[in-house]
């Protein structure tokens, strides 16, 4: 269940600064950062499943996470806008900061955290509505009613997450009708059209063909300059293609994180070059 709201003056999550312009430059100096871990462990009931994960995530960039199945990444994904807590039992300790705050101080509001936060899954999950009313949920939700705003709002996010063509004159078609690559693409767009700061994307294209799989990697790396991305996946060779980050985890444990570029051609730790060479994992 998600923690109650106390009395006191709940914290804003709005940006606190202007969001500067993207630069040129791939150095993580010259970036601000959004998002911020500090010797995070985290427990389903008494399996610890995350040790002392300590990781920063620099604003519009791509940062991917690597490792073996069960080794925390989607656990720890999941924990940047509190997705976990709706699982029974769980807790953690150490901090989460989004630009500065702490999400799991009691006065943050969740539902704002999540607008701000968003997050696609590994399997697309259209609901069966129409392709207008699957974008026009959160902002629905919101309480925003005003047809012509709604309307605005999905053609921007349709075409942000590059389905406006192909879908602009079905919008009144159920979603579930179309393919599994626009399924995908439809939930991206979906959460944008909340206007989100964040993007969690828990193997996005794990269940794609490969053109479709292409699809999706060209938009993560478009949206980029307009917004910070984590991305999930097992696959190597796509962590290499579109992220500017990597960070390898291990049984719960963070092992390495760098430039993808470097963490690939030049590890540091022999676990981490042990698996991107298939010695295991």
């Amino acid at each position: 269940m998600f923690p109650t709201m106390t009395a006191e003056k709940p914290i804003s999550l709005k940006p606190q600064v202007p969001l500067r312009e993207p630069s040129a430059a791939t150095d993580d100096v010259q970036r601000a950062i959004k998002l911020e871990t500090r010797h995070l462990d985290f427990y389903y009931g008494n399996n610890q499943a995350l040790h002392d994960i300590s990781l920063q995530i620099p604003e519009r960039s791509v940062t991917a996470f690597i490792g073996p199945s069960g080794c925390g990444k989607s656990t720890f994904l999941r924990t940047l806008n509190r997705m976990n807590d709706i699982i029974e039992g769980t807790r953690h300790t150490g901090d989460v900061l989004l630009e500065g705050t702490d999400i799991f101080d009691p006065r943050v509001d969740v539902v704002a955290l999540r607008k701000r936060v968003g997050m696609v899954f590994q399997k697309s999950t259209p609901f069966p509505k129409s392709i207008f009313d699957n974008i026009a949920y959160g902002p629905r939700v919101a309480g925003l009613k005003d047809l012509s705003r709604l309307t605005e709002i999905v053609e921007s996010s349709l075409k942000r997450a590059a389905l406006w063509d192909e879908v602009k004159d079905r919008m009144r078609d159920s979603a579930m009708a179309l393919s599994g690559g626009q399924q995908q693409r439809l939930c991206i767009a979906r959460a944008l059209a909340t206007e989100p700061d964040v993007l969690l994307m828990d193997e996005p294209a794990s269940a794609l063909d490969p053109a479709s799989t292409t699809r999706v990697e060209d938009l993560i790396f478009d949206l980029k300059s307009n917004y910070t991305i984590v991305i999930v996946t097992h696959n190597m060779q796509q962590a290499a293609r579109v992220s500017d980050r990597t960070a390898f985890f291990y049984q719960g444990h963070l092992v390495e994180v760098g430039p993808t570029q470097e963490l690939f051609t030049r590890p540091k730790e022999k676990q981490t070059e042990d698996y991107i060479t298939g010695r295991f994992g």
